[in-house]
């Protein structure tokens, strides 16, 4: 056979080849094409975002979501990262119309030579048809399929917008979607911010995100990032002394978390859960923004109060040793680290290994191996802790509280000494709004989410003892009583057939003060006076009357205890109560959701609260709000009179009363009541003036005696003074005025009426004008609960 018919054979062979691959593969395009997705849908592609929740001035409180992902544009995507990839995955990608054949070619003859299917010869194109289209299976179908939506994407798409949709959706391990939070994750910084030896390694991460990883397989991912470097080099993106740096410096990669710019984890939950009720799972992946009520100064001062309050509960009680001993086998420093990593940190109390202990000192090891020193000053409170209320001898030695072994907290304090510590077996809330609206400003649940996410300022039913009696005060204000009445402070036994037995309730001090003014039982909390007062008005009316603060009557008791506050209420239905008083006399609603935002920044949904405006005419239903809404007017609860006699009465329970503590404070405008419930329980303050209002609750979750002398103003108060502290600072005091109807009088202290001309002692009480003393103290005649009119048992 000559070498002509031999290459004539070849050419017909070839051609013939060719014009069956061409039949074939129209006959596959004829079966394919018409099942290929819309290329358009790529232009209005909605990512997997996760959830974020902000504070009300845009700084992060929380995200959720399996994936981690940031979209950015190309604009913003640094020209060298983009080498860095094209030189990892695709050198020819502004060249080629979305497949490389001498790629897919090698790929071939490396599969005819070993006979296994290899990953190669996929543009940036083709992985963008994988990843927005198509599974990871390998078959011959997906890799056709995925090279005809690669050229409808080139003819589709520019080349820019190929790329950004590939920066954003190739998945680069640990949860990392997309560049940008591959850059936040392993490095915690922004895309703009990487060295080009970062930007090499985030390049080398598509190919095995999990194998060749720098967190777990650091040698083999830099071994590949070089690579990359050296790449970058071949094709001119990079002279070679960039390259000898970029090759040099050390990469440095860790796992960083989602860093909070304000730690609000309780209200983050809160809100969670609430996304989760309105959008169930899609609320974790479609990028929803939620912007909340959350003020972070005041939220950071919350937690800070809180755990403040709560480690000096737990000091005043006594130290209960250590958590845990060291076993005798971890006798190694990287045994006895292993050993600590299992106690993580509780708030701002830190996992410590006692290793030397001196006559009045001790040395440390924390869980980063760092060792520190605690002297005399941080371990001499370490009185051993007996029950609620005794503890042991006060210790002479470090040996008196602390062997070597020991596993204990450490915290630091503001100087950087620091200090022996441990986890408050208390717990306890503290919540605060804006009387205005109900915002929810701060809120606190305990004392670490993170230990116990158990939110006790929404979920807490506990007593609220006394801080409950302005509620019944305020009853006995619309009754006729004013606060000058007279009230016996003397005991009494009680057979209410609605209590299950014979009932005599006492003050907290155990003693009885005989008549005393309605006032004056209020800031010094008698117990016997506001039953009596109950007695007076009646159960029911006072349980009806308690829905104007926002409590449901069917859920409140109607018999006597309700005068001591023997309901069940939670920390937040304190405050929404007690913000009927600092706000004028509404009822508003407490709301921690300001606005709902979608992954293209539309606004879903916005927050419209009544609000409270004391200064509107009463035929007036709505008022514009910041945002220039119109936000729906709150029904007026109490009236002007009542507000201003509460609030007058409240501020002395800080003036002279059981709250005198926060005149520390140095303001006048400040009102509030102390709660503290049998054996001591529970421990609360509830306070406001005209802007804040604020509740701090203190208790076991399960309920337990506090300890003697642990009332409210012991336990809880000092949490709402340094909440207040910075809630209200460079905040003018406000002054509120009596309304109109309102008569100032001079009367006697003794007897609730009028003082007599020149009387010494006598003193100024506001009244409503129709309740104004019509008697002098001399002349004892029929008043308005005059001396001779004191409420007494005599009663009952």
């Amino acid at each position: 056979m000559s070498w002509r018919r031999i290459w004539l054979f070849l050419l017909y062979l070839v051609l013939t080849g060719i014009f069956l691959t061409a039949v074939a593969g129209m006959i596959i395009y004829i079966n394919v094409a018409p099942q290929l997705p819309s290329i358009d849908d790529l232009r209005d592609v909605q990512l997997q975002q996760p959830l974020r929740v902000y504070s009300r001035d845009r700084l992060l409180l929380a995200e959720f979501g399996e994936k981690r992902r940031t979209p950015v544009s190309i604009d913003e995507v640094p020209p060298l990262m983009v080498k860095a990839f094209l030189a990892a995955e695709d050198d020819s990608f502004f060249s080629h119309s979305g497949v490389d054949f001498p790629g897919l070619l090698s790929a071939a003859i490396e599969l005819a030579r070993t006979g296994k299917k290899r990953r190669g010869g996929s543009t940036i194109t083709m992985q963008v048809a994988r990843n927005y289209y198509l599974s990871s299976e390998k078959t011959y179908l997906r890799k056709l399929t995925e090279i005809l939506l690669a050229f409808r994407i080139e003819r589709s798409l520019s080349k820019n917008e190929i790329l950004e949709l590939y920066f954003n959706k190739i998945y680069l391990g640990q949860r990392a979607y997309g560049v940008q939070a591959a850059a936040r994750v392993y490095y915690g910084q922004d895309i703009g911010e990487l060295s080009l030896a970062r930007m090499a390694m985030i390049a080398a991460l598509p190919k095995a995100p999990s194998r060749v990883n720098p967190v777990t397989s650091p040698e083999a991912a830099i071994e590949r990032r070089n690579y990359i470097l050296g790449r970058m080099q071949q094709l001119g993106y990079i002279d070679e002394d960039t390259y000898t740096a970029a090759v040099a410096e050390p990469d440095g990669a860790r796992l960083h978390k989602v860093s909070a710019a304000a730690s609000a984890p309780y209200v983050a939950e809160m809100v969670r859960n609430e996304m989760f009720k309105r959008y169930g799972s899609a609320a974790y992946t479609s990028g929803y923004e939620v912007i909340t009520t959350i003020d972070t100064k005041r939220q950071a001062a919350a937690n800070l109060a809180l755990r403040n309050g709560l480690q000096d509960y737990s000091r005043r009680h006594g130290y209960r040793g250590p958590e845990a001993k060291v076993p005798q086998q971890a006798d190694d420093e990287a045994s006895r680290l292993a050993v600590l990593g299992g106690y993580p940190p509780v708030g701002d109390l830190h996992a410590a290994l006692v290793t030397a202990v001196a006559e009045q000192a001790a040395t440390l090891m924390l869980a980063n191996g760092t060792e520190v020193t605690l002297s005399w000053d941080g371990l001499s409170w370490a009185r051993p802790y007996r029950n609620a209320n005794r503890t042991g001898a006060e210790p002479k030695r470090a040996a008196d509280i602390l062997a070597v072994g020991d596993i204990v907290r450490v915290n630091q304090k503001d100087k950087g000494d620091w200090s022996l510590a441990q986890v408050p077996k208390i717990g306890g809330a503290l919540v605060s709004l804006r009387p205005r609206d109900g915002a929810i400003d701060a809120l606190v649940g305990g004392y670490d989410f993170y230990h116990s996410k158990f939110n006790r300022a929404t979920q807490a039913l506990r007593q609220p003892g006394s801080s409950f009696k302005p509620v019944i005060y305020s009853a006995a204000l619309e009754n006729g009583f004013t606060p000058a009445s007279m009230i016996n402070d003397a005991p009494v036994v009680f057979d209410d057939p609605k209590l299950e037995s014979t009932w005599r309730p006492e003050n907290y001090s155990g003693k009885f003060h005989g008549p005393t003014r309605l006032r004056e039982a209020l800031y010094r909390s008698r117990n016997l006076v506001s039953i009596r007062i109950l007695r007076s008005i009646g159960a029911d009316y006072a349980a009806e009357y308690a829905e104007r603060f926002g409590f449901k009557a069917d859920k409140l008791p109607h018999d006597l205890t309700l005068a001591l506050g023997s309901a069940s209420v939670t920390p937040l239905q304190m405050a929404r109560a007690y913000a009927v008083l600092a706000n004028g006399g509404y009822l508003v609603k407490p709301y921690v959701i300001l606005r709902i935002q979608d992954a293209a920044g539309d606004v879903v949904f916005s927050s419209s609260p009544v609000v409270a405006c004391a200064d509107c005419p009463a035929s007036m239903e709505t008022i514009t709000g910041t945002g220039q809404e119109m936000l729906p007017l709150a029904r007026r609860e109490l009236t002007p009179q009542n507000v201003w006699q509460m609030t007058s009465m409240m501020q002395d329970v800080i003036r002279r009363g059981t709250g005198v503590r926060a005149r520390s404070l140095g303001r006048n405008d400040l009102a509030g009541k102390t709660g503290t419930t049998n054996d001591q329980m529970d421990g609360w303050f509830c306070g406001f003036n005209e802007a804040v209002v604020a509740t701090a609750w203190v208790g076991f979750d399960t309920p337990a005696p506090l300890g003697r002398g642990e009332t409210g103003g012991r336990s809880a108060l000092p949490v709402w003074i340094d909440y207040m502290a910075v809630a209200l600072k460079g905040m003018p005091e406000t002054v509120r005025k009596p309304p109109n109807g309102m008569v100032t009088v001079r009367i006697d202290p003794a007897t609730g009426l009028l003082a007599a001309s020149g009387q010494p002692g006598a003193i100024f009480e506001t009244f409503r004008k129709e309740n104004v003393p019509r008697q002098t103290s001399d002349v004892l005649s029929s008043g308005v609960h005059g001396a001779d009119n004191v409420i007494d048992e005599q009663l009952f």
